[in-house]
């Protein structure tokens, strides 16, 4: 099915060429997986039936809200199905984990607990269910790296494309600029940034996209510089083409190999960069579930709460070992000396 949308010969060999590598296919397909059971999350761990019948009627509560008043809850202020009665007539379908992220576990005596039935991965120090948060926690991981992968590569690549292309003067100021970028303590830019703004999901990706962009300016302006003095380029400035059509329609198609080969990784560092923030406390607001967050509680019960640290860095560790995976895949795919076998 994709070849066959795919119009361009060059591009499907790569793509075959991919399809090849078994364990870049393999690691394709699990981060799809993953993204879908994040991206469809309240339909595997949530507090609210999926669907149910009520009273002689149907409701869908993953999809609506419903005040409490509706069913002869008065003393909630948030309807709490587990107290439902669903016996003889009543039933619901139920998610397989029946815990939202942000729910705490008042079965339980002390937190964290350790894995149990109702628990499978424990509880973290709130009482709230460990898988639930790692499933809700991917979703603003990767939130969080595209959004930044996407901003910052766009950045780079315009950037990119006018030092390489116009050379000069632009190029070397344009150099210098990025050099001193490059020079800057980033890590500690990004603490002292969020540390004075409120810490949010989009302060981050702004911040660390505007620190972000240099690496691939710097190889998107080498493939420009290769690219500019070729036949194809020179053929279309004679013809009278403009200069922003010269760059974004004749070089820039032919200019993405780096874009495409560095984006599994640089999407790899970003996950972990958002961990790091997230594990020092300058990252995602509490609430918010992530695995930065569930890796410091480690580091605070470590001595009693194992769970806290073995299950999310093994979500982690496997999340950055697939990416790489999948950029070990495309490299070797856009590599021309073996495209072209």
């Amino acid at each position: 099915m994709i070849e066959r949308l795919i119009k361009n010969d060059l591009t499907l060999k790569r793509w075959r060429r991919f399809k090849k590598i078994k364990r870049a296919m393999f690691s394709l397909w699990a981060f799809g997986f993953i993204i879908f059971l994040s991206v469809t999350a309240e339909f595997w761990a949530n507090n609210k039936p999926i669907i149910m019948k009520y009273e002689g009627s149907y409701y869908m509560p993953i999809y609506n809200y419903y005040h409490p008043s509706v069913f002869g809850q008065t003393e909630n202020m948030v309807t709490d199905y587990k107290k439902f009665d669903f016996t003889g007539d009543n039933w619901a379908l139920w998610p397989i984990i029946k815990w939202d992220p942000f729910e705490s576990n008042k079965m339980v005596d002390d937190y964290p607990s350790s894995p149990s039935d109702s628990n499978w991965f424990g509880t973290d120090d709130r009482g709230r269910d460990v898988i639930s948060r790692l499933i809700y926690g991917f979703r603003y991981s990767m939130s969080f790296a595209f959004s930044v992968w996407f901003v910052s590569y766009l950045i780079g690549i315009v950037a990119g494309a006018i030092m390489g292309y116009s050379g000069g003067k632009l190029d070397l100021i344009g150099q210098r600029v990025v050099e001193v970028f490059e020079s800057m303590p980033i890590l500690l830019l990004l603490i002292t940034l969020v540390s004075i703004f409120t810490a949010g999901m989009w302060v981050l990706v702004i911040f660390t996209s505007f620190f972000g962009w240099m690496m691939i300016s710097q190889y998107v302006r080498g493939e420009f510089l290769r690219l500019r003095k070729l036949e194809f380029v020179e053929a279309a400035e004679a013809m009278g083409a403009s200069k922003a059509r010269v760059i974004f329609k004749h070089i820039l198609p032919n200019s993405l190999g780096p874009v495409v080969t560095f984006s599994p990784f640089t999407i790899a560092n970003l996950i972990s960069y958002l961990a790091i923030l997230d594990y020092l406390g300058f990252g995602l607001q509490p609430p918010t579930p992530s695995w930065g967050e569930l890796l410091q509680q480690a580091y605070k019960n470590f001595t009693i709460a194992w769970w806290l640290a073995v299950f999310p860095s093994l979500v982690l560790f496997f999340t950055l070992v697939i990416l790489s995976l999948i950029g070990e895949g495309v490299r070797d795919a856009f590599d021309p000396k073996k495209v072209s076998k």
